[in-house]
């Protein structure tokens, strides 16, 4: 059976100020903070999670909120432009409410279509763009109302150093399909509605420097534990050199590097981010793994403070 992702499973990112972070991705983008955790291998820094009501895969943008983090360098290598997917006929609600907030903003064209570009705090690069297919959310806060608020991910631009190994990848391991070229990117499409639309740039790129402001990991989507398996061995048998299968609590995991320089995950749809506590209280505890439980006063000495709260530009 011929292994085919259905796209992004979520983006992991650098950044350097939890409250800010929480600020841009729940106050300004209206995105759900899912889950509240700790970096497993670094217990003192959060790990963030932002996506739609449900924490569905194809939503999920994770982060490592570091404040000595260094300030890093968008390049090859890396996941260039995360790209979300909004509702046909938003674009206008969202250039409105990023003028509202005084997020900078540029707006251009990709494969014939709008897109509206921003950078978050630490300058992760982000854009929006409407497309009809993909579930709505159905979640709403602050401004953000569910029939304008991002739907998940729309796909992702990957800058490579080594572009047509990167295509290779994509289209001879992950199962996608090259369907559109022109001269600055190659599209590639994977089976879902979400997360599955993926862009390389057509000209090596010079590697960009990790750190605050860059995509640390892209994953994609394995169906279940079973899926994962042959995932595992068709990437060991395409020549990587992949991790072993890692538990992340929410997900099952493996790692490997393609030739580009990016680092791919894959990752488990199950058992998802509500099996530790209720959908409704998602994101509002603290969750640790049972092997730091014994650490939680220490662990949350050590935080910093945060909170979802609707910004003042919504309160008037």
């Amino acid at each position: 059976m011929e292994q085919k992702t259905a796209g992004i499973h979520h983006v992991t990112a650098f950044v350097r100020h939890a409250q800010a972070t929480v600020d841009f991705y729940s106050g300004v983008l209206g995105l759900r903070m899912v889950k509240k955790t700790i970096n497993f291998d670094a217990p003192e820094v959060y790990h963030l999670y932002f996506g739609n009501e449900a924490g569905s895969p194809g939503t999920i943008i994770t982060f490592f909120p570091w404040v000595t983090s260094r300030q890093g360098r968008i390049g090859g290598g890396q996941v260039g432009i995360t790209t979300y997917v909004v509702p046909s006929g938003s674009l206008e609600f969202w250039k409105t409410r990023f003028e509202k907030f005084n997020v900078p903003m540029t707006l251009a064209t990709r494969f014939g279509e709008s897109l509206v570009q921003v950078s978050d705090p630490d300058g992760l690069r982000l854009e929006l763009v409407e497309r009809e297919e993909g579930p709505a959310s159905k979640w709403e806060f602050g401004g953000v109302p569910a029939d304008k608020a991002i739907k998940g991910f729309g796909g992702a631009v990957l800058f490579s150093t080594a572009p047509e190994r990167t295509a290779s990848v994509l289209t001879k391991v992950m199962g996608m399909e090259e369907i559109a070229r022109d001269e600055e990117f190659i599209r590639f499409q994977a089976t879902g509605d979400l997360g599955n639309l993926i862009d390389v740039n057509a000209t090596a790129m010079e590697p960009g420097v990790g750190g605050a402001g860059t995509v640390h990991h892209i994953a994609w989507r394995a169906k279940d534990d079973e899926d994962h398996a042959r995932w595992r061995s068709l990437v060991e048998s395409g020549g990587f050199h992949p991790t072993p299968i890692i538990d992340r609590q929410y997900f099952n995991a493996i790692y490997f590097r393609e030739e580009g320089g990016i680092l791919f995950e894959i990752a488990t749809d199950p058992p998802g981010f509500a099996h530790d506590e209720s959908v409704e209280t998602m994101g509002e505890k603290l969750m640790l793994p049972e092997w730091f439980e014994a650490h939680r006063a220490q662990i949350v000495e050590g935080l910093p403070p945060i909170e979802v709260r609707v910004l003042e530009g919504d309160r008037s």
